[in-house]
Parts: C-alpha cells; sequence; structure tokens
C-alpha cells in the first residue's frame, strides 16, 4: 500500500472542488507565507478523492464532504478526532455571462426553467450532480432532462456553458464561480435547495506531523473563514483561531 507522507517543508492535500478558489487563490498562499512550509494541492470531487484514497494513495490532510469525511474516520482512514469543520455551500445555476437570466425564484419556476433549457450541464461525480439526479427524478422531469443533458464526468459544469455545449450550469454555487465569464442566476430556491458541509482533516498516517495539524488548524481559522464568503461559501464560524 502506497502512503504519502510529508518531507520537511511542504505538506500534501486531497481537496474538493468546492473550494478550490478560495484556496488556490488566496489561502493556500497565505498559510505558506505564515509558516514557511508549502501546500502541494490536488483538486477533485470527494467521490474521486475517497477512489484515490482507497486505491492507497493517501494526502496529509483532506477537504470533503462532511459526511463523507465520518464515514473515512470510522474507517480509520483519518483522524475524525481533528476535523474541523470548514464552510457549506448550496447548489445553483448559472449562464453565460451577458444572457438573459431565467427565472428559479420557486419550484415551479425552476422546472419550466429547465425543461425550456437546450441543454443543462451537471456533474458525474461531484454531490451536486448525484444530489441534482435525485431531484430531476422527484421533480418527475429526469427524463426529459436528461435527454438533453450536458452530463461532465468532473470538474466545473460552467465550462460546458462557455464552450457551447449547454445554457445551464449546475453546480455548487462556489464551483460556478470559479469560472470567468458565467454569471450564477443564484442558489435553487426553497424546496429544492441543499447545502453540502466540507471540513478538514488531517489523514490517520499524518495526524501526528504538527505541518497537516497546522494546516488544518489554518483553514478553519477567523483569518480563513473571513475569506470564504467572497468565493461563494457561508464560513462555519466557531472554530477557533
Amino acid at each position: 500500500m502506497h502512503t504519502r507522507r510529508s518531507d520537511q517543508g511542504h505538506v500534501t492535500l486531497f481537496s474538493t472542488l468546492a473550494v478550490q478558489s478560495a484556496l488556490e487563490h488566496r489561502l493556500l498562499e497565505e498559510f505558506t507565507e505564515a509558516t514557511g512550509t508549502a501546500v502541494r494541492a490536488a483538486f477533485d470531487p470527494t467521490s474521486v478523492l475517497r477512489k484515490r484514497m482507497a486505491s492507497g494513495d493517501h494526502p496529509d490532510v483532506l477537504i470533503a464532504i462532511t459526511d463523507d469525511i465520518r464515514q473515512l474516520a470510522a474507517q480509520g482512514v483519518v483522524d475524525g478526532a481533528a476535523r474541523l469543520p470548514l464552510a457549506s455551500t448550496g447548489v445553483g445555476l448559472a449562464v453565460r455571462a451577458r444572457t438573459p437570466h431565467p427565472r428559479i425564484a420557486t419550484v415551479d419556476e425552476l422546472v419550466r426553467t429547465l425543461r425550456d433549457a437546450r441543454s443543462v450541464a451537471y456533474s458525474k461525480t461531484g454531490a451536486s450532480g448525484i444530489y441534482f439526479a435525485r431531484l430531476l427524478a422527484e421533480l418527475g422531469v429526469a427524463e426529459e432532462v436528461n435527454a438533453r443533458a450536458t452530463v461532465v464526468e468532473k470538474g466545473f459544469t460552467a465550462a460546458a456553458v462557455l464552450d457551447g455545449r449547454a445554457d445551464l450550469a449546475v453546480q455548487q454555487v462556489s464551483e460556478l464561480m470559479a469560472i470567468r465569464g458565467v454569471d450564477v442566476v443564484g442558489p435553487f430556491p426553497a424546496g429544492a435547495g441543499h447545502d453540502t458541509e466540507f471540513s478538514a482533516v488531517p489523514s490517520t498516517a499524518a495526524a501526528g506531523l504538527p505541518s497537516a495539524l497546522e494546516l488544518v488548524r489554518f483553514l478553519a481559522s477567523e483569518r480563513a473563514c473571513s475569506a470564504y464568503g467572497a468565493f461563494g461559501l457561508k464560513a462555519v464560524t466557531g472554530n477557533g483561531t
């Protein structure tokens, strides 16, 4: 079994796409400036990260959906006692910038918008896409919408709006905001909305490494929480400094 451990001077991180923009554009650089420790990060949907870890590819720190982290902790893969919640975000909808915004203020409006779309892009492996597929079935429009859907394996679905494959993109709001050239219409309305919480945790293999614990605490600090809002995330407060 291949286990990744930190070498002196850096820490390895597996992270969900939902917080990628906040980390890449601000927080990882700030962490390195404050501590002198570089972060080698890989970004993928939580389901993909779990598969990598199941194959023996273990980071020092994992950022993933909180419920998945609880499952991994029960399996002894991560140190659940050191888990700290970071932020949450909801599932939303985006269109190409400077195009009309469809109505999604109510569930009925959302359904009409989805049925009228030429194609809706959503992720096959991401938490938002898994939820959206279930929502379509609950709303009774799965067959109609999926007949024209652009289903991506992983990555940012808004890219399919930019290249013309779809006219609507569905994903976590923070992920939609990561792509320039699109407008986030908003989160799904009450009755169709879904928030997902993300946490940071050291892997069991890295539980005793000071740099891993330091990164987890930094990402849950007040300093980090103040940054999440700019990237479509709602910080989970009360984690300390």
